[in-house]
C-alpha cells in the first residue's frame, strides 16, 4: 500500500524497540513486592497502556503514587542490555526528515528516553504519558503529536503493535499500520498489517513523506 503523509507517528515498545525481557523482569519483581498475582495482571490488561492506569487498576488509591514510582525506577535501571531495536527501525527512521515524525508512547518520558537512547534513537518530538491527561486508546496522544508537528491528523500515519494504540490512531482519524510483533494479525484492526518496520519504506517528498507498507 502506498500512502502520502504529512507525518509518521510511532509507538515505541513493540514498534520501534523490543523491551519485553526488561518489562517481564521488572513487572515480575514489582508484582512480588506488592502482592500482585498473574491473575490480577490478566484481569486488567497490560500492553499498550500507561503504567499509571495499570497500577491504579491493581492497587488501592493510597498506594498508587509509591508503586508507580517504584516500577518506573525498576524499568529505567533495567534498560542496559534489556532493549533492542526491532527489524527495520533504524533504517526507516534514518530515511525520514526529523520534523516529519514523532514517538508517541504510553511510557513516562524518563523511561521512553532511556529505552530509545539505548538503541541510539533521539526523536525531535516525543509525546509521553507525562504530556497527556488521557492515554491510549484515547486519541489525545496522537492528536497532540500531530498538532506539535503542524500536521493534519487525516494525513498522519500511526505505527502500532497494540490494539489500544491502533484504537487511538483510528479515533484520531489517522491511517493505521499494525505490526505483528506482539499480537496476531487477527487481533489487530488497521488499514495495513505488516510483520515489522522492515516491511515499510519511506521517501521524503516536497509535500511530506511517501510510504510504501506491505506488499
Amino acid at each position: 500500500m502506498k500512502i502520502q503523509a504529512d507525518a509518521l507517528l510511532f509507538d515505541n515498545d513493540g514498534t520501534l524497540v523490543s523491551s519485553i525481557e526488561s518489562v517481564t523482569r521488572c513487572w515480575t519483581r514489582w508484582a512480588g513486592e506488592y502482592g500482585v498475582t498473574a491473575e490480577d495482571f490478566a484481569r486488567v490488561g497490560l500492553h499498550g497502556r500507561p503504567a499509571a492506569e495499570i497500577v491504579a487498576d491493581l492497587l488501592p488509591a493510597d498506594a498508587v503514587a509509591g508503586a508507580l514510582a517504584r516500577i518506573d525506577e525498576l524499568e529505567v535501571a533495567d534498560v542496559a542490555g534489556g532493549v533492542v531495536a526491532l527489524p527495520g527501525t533504524l533504517a526507516l527512521l534514518g530515511a525520514l526528515p526529523p520534523e516529519r515524525w514523532a514517538v508517541v508512547t504510553s511510557a513516562t518520558r524518563r523511561l521512553a528516553e532511556a529505552r530509545l537512547g539505548e538503541v541510539g534513537i533521539r526523536p525531535k518530538l516525543l509525546i509521553s504519558a507525562d504530556d497527556v491527561t488521557r492515554g491510549k486508546p484515547d486519541p489525545e496522544p496522537f492528536l497532540l503529536a500531530a498538532a506539535r508537528l503542524g500536521a493534519d491528523p487525516a494525513r498522519c500515519v500511526v505505527f502500532e503493535d497494540a490494539p489500544a494504540g491502533l484504537a487511538a490512531g483510528r479515533a484520531a482519524g489517522m491511517t493505521t499500520v499494525a505490526l505483528t510483533t506482539t499480537h496476531q494479525a487477527a487481533e489487530l484492526a488497521a488499514d495495513v498489517v505488516v510483520p515489522d518496520l522492515s516491511a515499510v519504506s519511506a521517501q521524503a517528498t516536497a509535500g511530506g513523506v511517501e510510504i510504501v507498507a506491505g506488499a
